[in-house]
């Protein structure tokens, strides 16, 4: 492919693109612009792009195709200074999980025909080009939003594009958009950001809830880690999404401590019974929004050297651990290691291989 790519950012998102990118088109030529040189080098070195640019560098003009992986106001800012470099046949993307104010500022320049938004649902709790993986992006469900009057075959181009990346195209309306993501998943960031507070502000002078805050209420507060930077820039820019999704859900909450003031068993059980059946029937396929988490828990012997001995197992068998660690209670008898992968497939090899050298395992849902 003799296709030129440009990336303002490479950071997870737009490392992890452009990483996927140079997988599958080695030919083609990535330009990068980083505000810190590190990532830059890094990315040098990894043979990911072809040369880093400043942002008076002509060399865009060169470029097929711009990326804006920067915070939303950062990124028109920033393309307001490309604007005079940049060829009008470049096609400009955003990997934003806010679509409103981007096209909003796209219509205003009279941009449409040249701008697709893009937002890939997969992420990581952990930032930077250093973190950004190709297979990140894998299965993940990746929203595209065009611009009035953008051509069809610049539709295509781009589709096929994420499709080779690995990941799932859809075609929707910023609008739509919007109310969609906020539903799950800007609102669920908050909440979860809130009940960590919730616990923290409750929590004993010895720090008993933290010491016992394991299993399920890491799981559904895990989000709660990401970057606030970006969660401020996205409840900023999709305020009255999330402010109309928010007034539902507390009025939600409201109806709970009423079952709970009247005692009434009945209601409660429908409560978990229908949550049940509909969380039940979510797909697993994408990374989605708020990812799936591939993981095996593993029995092994409270003793040193455990650990090792089953990283060693999984590298020799070319499986890659996307994170690894002792679980800190004792929710299970005996010591109890906890294994996330980048895939079900991952996850089947291991649990195979594993069973096969007489581990106990426990796949979780």
């Amino acid at each position: 492919m003799n296709i030129t790519f440009g990336f303002i950012s490479l950071g997870l998102i737009g490392g992890s693109i452009a990483k996927a990118i140079r997988e599958k088109h080695p030919t083609a030529t990535i330009y990068a612009y980083n505000r810190t040189k590190e990532a830059i080098e890094d990315a040098l070195s990894d043979g990911v792009i072809n040369k880093g640019l400043e942002l008076n560098d002509p060399s865009w003009k060169d470029c097929d195709m711009l990326f804006l992986c920067a915070p939303v106001q950062v990124n028109t800012e920033i393309l307001e200074t490309l604007l005079p470099l940049l060829s009008e046949d470049c096609l400009i993307t955003d990997v934003g999980s806010v679509k409103g104010s981007i096209h909003q500022y796209i219509e205003s320049k009279n941009l449409g025909n040249r701008f697709i938004g893009g937002h890939p649902m997969a992420g990581s709790e952990r930032v930077g080009y250093r973190n950004s993986k190709a297979i990140l992006l894998q299965n993940a469900y990746y929203i595209l939003t065009p611009g009035d009057g953008v051509a069809q075959d610049k539709i295509d181009f781009y589709t096929q594009l994420v499709k080779e990346m690995g990941s799932i195209p859809i075609l929707l309306d910023y609008k739509k958009h919007d109310f969609a993501t906020a539903a799950v998943s800007h609102l669920p960031h908050l909440i979860a950001a809130s009940l960590v507070l919730l616990v923290k502000n409750n929590d004993t002078d010895d720090g008993l809830l933290k010491m016992i805050a394991a299993g399920g209420f890491k799981d559904i507060t895990r989000i709660a880690s990401s970057s606030a930077t970006m969660w401020e820039q996205i409840c900023m820019t999709n305020s009255e999404n999330i402010k109309q999704l928010l007034n539902q859900y507390i009025e939600s909450l409201k109806e709970v401590s009423t079952l709970l003031n009247e005692h009434d068993g009945k209601d409660i059980y429908s409560l978990f019974d229908n949550a049940r059946i509909y969380r039940d029937s979510l797909p697993t396929q994408s990374s989605g929004p708020i990812k799936r988490y591939f993981q095996l828990l593993v029995d092994i012997a409270d003793e040193p050297g455990a650990l090792a001995a089953i990283a060693t197992i999984l590298a020799l068998n070319n499986i890659s651990i996307k994170n690894i660690g002792i679980a800190h209670n004792r929710e299970y008898e005996g010591g109890i290691l906890r294994i996330e992968f980048y895939d079900q497939e991952s996850v089947e090899k291991a649990e195979q291989i594993l069973a096969g050298k007489g581990y106990s395992l426990h796949q979780l849902p």
